[in-house]
């Protein structure tokens, strides 16, 4: 029990931690103000290659940008803050030039008629201010493109996808487009894998994407006529890769093979069932009958 002379200068002491706790101040919030030139990272994949890239994007905000801010012959970190860093997920050849996986600085030089645009070993860089160009392993020329209306803020991209084992890397900022090529080998890395997987025993094989992807890249088309013949044995109403085989035959040189194909293709769609949508029949018409027209 609380002695009676105690009391008061307990509760006393009570009521002064419960002050103190109602009237503590929470903590500061953390601060986290507006950057100047956000980070960005662009994605790409190009046939079996990923392409990363972070980076940060200056603006112009009124200034003169190359030959002046960015001086013409100086290393620039192509972008801001950080140097800007491109991963290959396989070997490339970088404007020609033989790059193994991995992660790299992206520098430039630019140029009024021509850039030097460089891949350094070294990555993780602040700015261009420790750049050696002893750790380079790609240094490759760039005709800059003169653009009709002004880029505000500083991109880098990718553009001419329609080949599978290629693709443009670009920069763009102010009145400038500077592109690079960049070559994957994706036969080199595939075809390994699929005569393995084609000889292999396994019953369910892709037999219409090998024949095709044989067929696109210019490799034997003998071998992909057989796989889309046994395509064509596991399913022979699929009007589609007879379609196909007539491609295949066309590319062979046997110009009445392909005819034939295609005349029967269109007698598939013809007759394909009620449950095939129409759109996709019709699509397959148009497809037959170019074909034929080219053969004549």
């Amino acid at each position: 029990m609380i002695p009676r002379m105690l009391r008061p200068a307990l509760s006393l002491l009570a009521g002064s931690v419960l002050v103190t706790g109602l009237f503590a101040q929470a903590p500061a919030p953390k601060l986290e103000f507006p950057v100047a030139s956000p980070a960005a990272t662009v994605k790409q994949r190009v046939g079996l290659t990923d392409i990363e890239v972070n980076y940060s994007r200056p603006s112009m905000r009124g200034r003169k940008i190359f030959g002046s801010l960015e001086p013409y012959g100086k290393v620039w970190r192509t972008g801001a803050n950080n140097a800007t860093k491109i991963t290959f997920s396989t070997a490339v050849k970088f404007g020609g030039t033989d790059v193994p996986a991995g992660t790299y600085a992206l520098f430039s030089i630019p140029g009024q008629d021509e850039w030097t645009v460089i891949l350094n070993k070294v990555s993780g860089q602040w700015g261009s201010y420790s750049y050696d160009a002893a750790n380079d392993i790609a240094r490759v020329k760039a005709v800059p493109a003169k653009l009709a209306a002004p880029v505000e803020t500083f991109a880098i991209g990718f553009s001419n996808l329609a080949s599978e084992s290629s693709a443009t890397l670009y920069l763009t900022w102010e009145n400038v487009r500077v592109p690079v090529t960049i070559e994957v080998d994706v036969a080199g890395v595939l075809v390994p894998q699929l005569e393995a997987v084609m000889a292999s025993a396994d019953a369910k094989k892709p037999y219409l994407s090998a024949a095709m992807f044989y067929y696109e890249n210019n490799l034997d088309l003998d071998k992909a006529l057989a796989w889309m013949d046994a395509g064509l044995a596991e399913q022979p109403n699929a009007f589609w890769m007879v379609y196909r085989k007539g491609l295949i035959l066309a590319k062979k040189g046997d110009k009445p093979g392909a005819i034939a194909a295609a005349q029967k293709s269109l007698e598939l769609v013809k007759n394909a069932p009620a449950n095939i949508p129409a759109p996709l029949k019709d699509e397959y018409v148009r497809l037959n009958e170019a074909l034929l027209a080219s053969l004549k």
